[in-house]
C-alpha cells in the first residue's frame, strides 16, 4: 500500500470522486499558501468530506487540470480532477495549512460482476436521455466504469461518499444502479408535475 506523509488536505462539505472535474476557489490565506506549493511542485492534494460528525476518514485524491485566473490578492480559481482515495492515517499539524499522513486505496483483488456491470450502463443510458433529451453514445458508456458514470450526476454529498468508501467495483456499481433508478424516478416525477402544471387553469376548446 502506497504511504504519503504531510499530504495536503483540502476538507470541504463535497465528495470528490476519481475521474470527476471539480471548479474550486481558493480564498484562505492556508490555502492559498497550499495550492502555491502544490502548483509549484506540482503535487496532488486530497479533497476530503466535512460531515456533521466531523472529518471524513477516506477522501479523494486531485491533481491541478487548470488554473482558470490568478488574482492579485492571490486568490486562484482552478480546476481540478479527482484521481485516487485514500485513507487518513493520522493529521499532521505543523504545516501551515491541514494535511495528514495518508494510505492511497486500491479495490480488492476481484472479477467485475458482468451483470451487474451491463445493467449499470443500462440504467446510466436511460438516465442520460432522460436528462438531457438525447441518445447518449452506448460505445463511450460502455468504457465508463463505476466512478465514470457517478462523476457525471449529482448524487448529494452522503451518496457521493458511500460509492467513495467501497473497495469493489462490483458493489460500487451496484449502488450507483439503486441510485441512477431513484433519480430517473424523481425525474419522472418532475415530468409529471411539470406536465400538470401546464394543464392547469387552462381553458380547451374543441373535442
Amino acid at each position: 500500500m502506497e504511504r504519503a506523509e504531510e499530504f495536503p488536505l483540502f476538507p470541504l462539505r463535497l465528495v470528490a470522486l476519481p475521474s470527476e472535474l471539480v471548479p474550486l476557489h481558493i480564498f484562505e490565506e492556508r490555502y492559498k499558501t497550499m495550492f502555491e506549493r502544490c502548483l509549484g511542485t506540482p503535487t496532488e492534494f486530497g479533497i476530503v468530506c466535512v460531515a456533521d460528525d466531523g472529518l471524513k476518514p477516506i477522501g479523494c485524491s486531485c491533481e491541478v487540470v487548470e488554473v482558470l485566473e490568478r488574482f492579485d490578492d492571490g486568490r486562484i480559481n482552478l480546476v481540478a480532477r479527482g484521481t485516487r482515495p485514500f485513507r487518513i492515517v493520522e493529521r499532521v499539524e505543523h504545516l501551515p495549512y491541514p494535511a495528514g499522513t495518508v494510505d492511497f486505496l486500491s479495490d480488492h483483488d476481484e472479477v467485475v460482476d458482468r451483470p451487474s456491470l451491463e445493467e449499470a450502463h443500462g440504467v446510466y443510458a436511460e438516465l442520460v436521455e432522460r436528462a438531457t433529451d438525447r441518445e447518449p453514445d452506448r460505445s463511450e458508456i460502455d468504457a465508463m466504469g463505476a466512478y465514470e458514470m457517478a462523476a457525471t450526476v449529482d448524487f448529494g454529498v452522503d451518496a457521493k461518499q458511500g460509492l467513495l468508501d467501497l473497495r469493489s467495483e462490483t458493489a460500487r456499481l451496484r449502488l450507483l444502479t439503486r441510485l441512477m433508478r431513484a433519480a430517473i424516478k424523481r425525474l419522472e416525477f418532475a415530468e409529471r408535475m411539470q406536465e400538470r402544471a401546464r394543464s392547469n387553469g387552462r381553458m380547451r376548446f374543441g373535442v
